[in-house]
């Protein structure tokens, strides 16, 4: 168990640093904060499920579209897209833009820009993976501040009527959103009794302590579905980054692009 642990931290660290340098390398501000914050709840997915290119066997939704960087940079990590293909993200003429768009042939499963929509695809295929008697997981991760969204909710009590028990939502908590804190109301605290109360089988834990990811996965429910609040920091890993809002989105200059090399090796 420990040497998993260590390989899946040494994946978080290769996907940390890729997120600074390609948002370094395409010159233009980006969603650099929210991305930092998933990192390793995107290394312990994408190391404890059988995700793959084309005919994956699970299956991964990025319903917060903001945090695309983060997903990019794992899949060039993974070997999913190439280096050349990875560091066009946000140039003139590139397919990789802000916010993913659908490409199979990458790992991208679906479009997203509008908050709230991730979490219906990712109902719509473990209700339709149950129905076909398939083993597969369907994994989504939405941010604390798209639980805001209706269109969450919605999907939330349509998961439960349906005893989805192969369908995992990890709510990264980082506190923030776009326009500033979450207030009380949708915090870490709360999220947890609301999810509850739309009936799913919840688990909390430390969104950066890879063990303690691993184990709120394993503590999934036969009858079903399971959401994962996750406690996280936004810009983790670069201490002039962390719960710092400025960079929700934010560009690196080749002065703070060092700087934040240098914090997270310190880290």
């Amino acid at each position: 168990m420990l040497d998993k642990i260590s390989k899946i931290k040494k994946f978080s660290d290769k996907i940390r640093k890729t997120i600074l340098e390609i948002s370094y390398n395409c010159k233009e501000p980006s969603h650099i904060g929210g991305a930092l914050s998933m990192v390793e709840i995107l290394a312990v997915i994408y190391s404890n499920f059988n995700i793959k290119l084309l005919k994956p066997f699970d299956r991964f939704i990025l319903s917060k579209g903001h945090g695309f960087l983060g997903l990019l940079s794992t899949l060039y990590c993974k070997g999913f897209i190439k280096k050349r293909e990875a560091f066009t993200f946000q140039k003139n003429g590139s397919e990789f833009i802000a916010h993913p768009i659908m490409d199979k042939t990458k790992g991208i499963e679906t479009s997203n820009g509008s908050l709230g929509q991730g979490l219906s695809f990712g109902v719509g295929l473990a209700f339709s993976y149950k129905k076909k008697k398939n083993k597969n997981s369907i994994i989504v991760i939405v941010g604390d501040g798209e639980c805001y969204e209706g269109s969450i909710w919605e999907a939330a009590i349509t998961a439960t009527e349906n005893n989805l028990n192969n369908l995992f939502v990890v709510v990264d908590c980082n506190g923030h959103q776009n326009d500033g804190a979450v207030n009380k109301m949708m915090n870490y605290r709360q999220m947890k009794k609301k999810w509850q109360g739309f009936g799913w089988n919840v688990n909390s834990c430390d969104g950066h302590n890879i063990s303690e990811l691993i184990q709120a996965f394993k503590k999934s429910s036969k009858t079903m579905p399971t959401a994962i609040i996750a406690k996280t920091t936004k810009g983790k890993g670069v201490d002039f980054m962390e719960n710092n809002n400025d960079w929700h989105h934010g560009r690196l200059t080749k002065t703070l692009f060092n700087e934040s090399l240098k914090s997270i090796i310190k880290n």
